[in-house]
């Protein structure tokens, strides 16, 4: 029986456990298909509350903040000490806001309602990503594709699901979503008890020290954190405004205009699939390098293109953009190894807030001045990413990748 253990758990260092990574992507599909209904119904909340730009912006920044604080203290705790089970209960805490964002009747309430979507997804997001990079099999650039391609999937179904659902049949259709909250808690069970035998059977693995001064890893974590900046402030004036911007500008429908944030929003998934193993193969630095400045030339055409080459870019925009997520993750990994939680709640929170604040700010912005010229000023945003001349290459060229955690071998270095 201790042989087949073994081999059994050999055989995951070394291989994918597919059937994990695509139960955590499916979960992650789910969650971000509720809590992307949120800033799909933006329109319907602000005509029946008579909400202003930056109250908009508030109830994003409520939703953001409390995922992106809360990330990071999981994923430190959860370093020292696995919870597996606290996957579903994460999904649970999502499932409250979403009842509660179907029968908030006040600005106050919509808070709360986000508030704890928000919980779930600080519960959520840094945990599902740890089990992906154990499902990994060393193909961590993969892994973490495949894990964020499911909640950029959801993100790009939840404006499809609330033109043809919530917009409809109003904001109480929301609460007819709580069955897939229920089923995502289904599925991770399954996926806790899987995390809870593997955590078991892992024992005391050996950590590795990163070869970089810890000048130059703070250097590099800097360098990802304006990155993530440049990027997420971006993102969050397509995800909260973009429809706003198509109504104003083209004089499109609510409904028209969620049917093009899906079009972008689906771009983006799949620029987050093809990222990942680009950057096992190539090197991650790359990706990154290209991703955030190779969008500069399409997001400074964007704000006076007419509408069918504004569909045009904004698909480029989300491919190109979105083919570092998974990189600046894994990047971030092997700076500091052995913190795999603290990095992704770290990341994965800063990616949640910085999108929270950039929303908030971007709101009040709109309402001195207009939401045309909030486009222009943003546009220049990627140009951040020639920072990304500063990080370390990693390893990764021509389909070398890090040797998984536990299998017998010299090592070569991650970093150099």
């Amino acid at each position: 029986m201790d042989q087949t253990i073994v081999a059994t758990q050999r055989a995951a260092k070394e291989h994918p456990v597919f059937a994990i990574l695509g139960a955590v992507s499916f979960c992650h599909l789910l969650n971000d298909t509720i809590q992307s209904l949120l800033p799909a119904i933006y329109p319907i909340l602000k005509q029946s509350y008579a909400l202003s730009f930056a109250q908009v912006g508030v109830i994003t920044l409520a939703f953001q903040l409390t995922a992106s604080m809360l990330q990071p203290v999981v994923g430190l705790y959860t370093d020292r000490r696995p919870v597996p089970f606290s996957l579903p209960f994460g999904m649970g805490c999502t499932l409250i806001g979403l009842l509660l964002l179907s029968r908030a009747g006040s600005f106050p309430a919509l808070l709360v309602a986000a508030s704890l979507v928000g919980l779930g997804s600080s519960v959520f997001h840094p945990e599902s990503a740890r089990v992906a990079r154990m499902a990994s099999g060393g193909r961590y650039g993969l892994a973490q594709s495949v894990f964020q391609v499911g909640g950029n999937a959801g993100s790009a179904l939840g404006p499809l699901l609330a033109a043809f659902i919530v917009v409809p049949f109003g904001q109480r259709s929301v609460a007819w979503f709580s069955g897939v909250a229920l089923l995502g808690m289904a599925v991770l069970a399954a996926v806790s008890r899987w995390y809870a035998a593997r955590s078991r059977g892992r024992g005391s693995a050996a950590r590795r020290s990163s070869e970089l001064s810890r000048g130059r890893i703070a250097m590099s974590i800097a360098v990802l954190v304006a990155l993530l900046f440049s990027k997420f402030f971006y993102v969050a004036s397509l995800n909260t405004y973009y429809t706003f911007y198509l109504i104003h500008r083209f004089g499109l429908s609510v409904q028209s205009a969620q049917l093009y944030l899906f079009l972008f929003l689906g771009a983006f998934a799949a620029g987050v699939l093809v990222g990942g193993p680009i950057g096992d193969r190539i090197g991650r630095k790359y990706v990154i390098w290209g991703s955030i400045l190779g969008v500069l030339p399409f997001t400074l055409a964007l704000p006076y293109a007419n509408l069918f080459w504004t569909a045009v870019l904004t698909v480029f925009i989300g491919l190109i953009l979105a083919s570092a997520s998974s990189s600046i993750i894994v990047y971030a990994q092997e700076l500091i190894p052995g913190k795999v939680g603290t990095i992704n709640g770290l990341f994965f929170g800063l990616a949640f807030g910085m999108g929270g604040l950039g929303a908030a700010a971007l709101g009040e912005l709109i309402d001195l001045t207009s939401i045309t010229f909030v486009y222009r000023v943003c546009a220049f945003l990627p140009a951040i990413g020639l920072l990304a001349a500063f990080l370390p290459a990693t390893e990764g060229r021509r389909g070398l990748r890090p040797r998984p955690a536990g299998v017998s071998g010299p090592q070569t270095p991650l970093l150099k």
